[in-house]
């Protein structure tokens, strides 16, 4: 199908979204045209379908070049996959110096993803300290995945004074705005405070939502639990992992 060019130029940054979330392959065709009218959104969004293969053929290679140019033209999450691309391989040979110093760019100027980023890479490699840092940061910006990691720091007293406390308002915070692995540690919190109602409930969110390795080790986990409930659960988490998918979604009941 034809898009016109004039189409294309006017797309709105919801418009892209949609595109990306429809069909593969009419997604590719269209994001493709955006991204080669110069649309920056669109060049971002069309390295993802190609570093994912989403209606076209994987082109890894070709996925950083679109995020060099969308990086170049000063956007922050671009940078950020550039970095991303540096540090995992992706259409580039691994270079974790390059993929630190470009984490640190973006993070330097405000941007969560690359602050998380440049956290975790910091923290595989033994920096604790500088971890925790980079990780409040973005913990503060509202980064769910950052609030989790940070909460376990606190309550582990990883290069900070433990505060279970903090840890726990960071964890409901994080589970809030939708991370599993905060999810799961709502329910481990419920499950030791003898809730099992609302550990049940936290579980399941987090199963609903969780990557496959994840929830190979929440099953395991469950399943050695000693409560009938939560084994049930984690026999349920298991045979949908095993199914290829997930359980569905139960939602946690407001407190009132």
């Amino acid at each position: 199908m034809s898009i016109p060019l004039s189409t294309v130029r006017e797309a709105s940054a919801e418009q892209l979204e949609a595109a990306f979330s429809g069909p593969p392959e009419e997604a590719a065709r269209w994001i493709a045209a955006a991204a080669r009218a110069g649309m920056v959104e669109a060049q971002i969004l069309y390295g993802q379908i190609l570093l994912e293969g989403r209606g076209v053929k994987e082109d890894r290679s070709a996925a950083l070049g679109w995020f060099q140019a969308a990086a170049g033209a000063g956007n922050l999450k671009a940078l950020t996959m550039v970095g991303r691309c540096h540090e995992l391989g992706w259409g580039t040979p691994i270079d974790l110096r390059r993929a630190r110093a470009i984490y640190r760019d973006a993070a330097a100027k405000g941007f969560d993803w690359a602050q998380y980023n440049l956290a975790a890479l910091l923290a595989r490699e033994g920096d604790r300290a500088g971890a925790l840092a980079w990780y409040r940061r973005a913990a503060e910006q509202g980064h769910a995945k950052s609030m989790t990691v940070l909460g376990r720091f606190l309550e582990a007293g990883w290069e900070t004074p433990p505060d279970p406390a903090a840890a726990h308002a960071l964890y409901a915070r994080a589970a809030a705005l939708g991370d599993f692995r905060a999810q799961f540690n709502m329910g481990t919190l419920a499950t030791a405070a003898g809730d099992i109602p609302a550990a049940l409930r936290w579980f399941g969110q987090a199963a609903a939502q969780g990557s496959p390795g994840f929830l190979g080790k929440m099953a395991m986990a469950l399943l050695a639990r000693p409560e009938a409930e939560l084994r049930a659960l984690g026999a349920r988490i298991e045979a949908a992992r095993a199914a290829g998918g997930r359980i569905a979604e139960t939602p946690v009941a407001e407190e009132g």
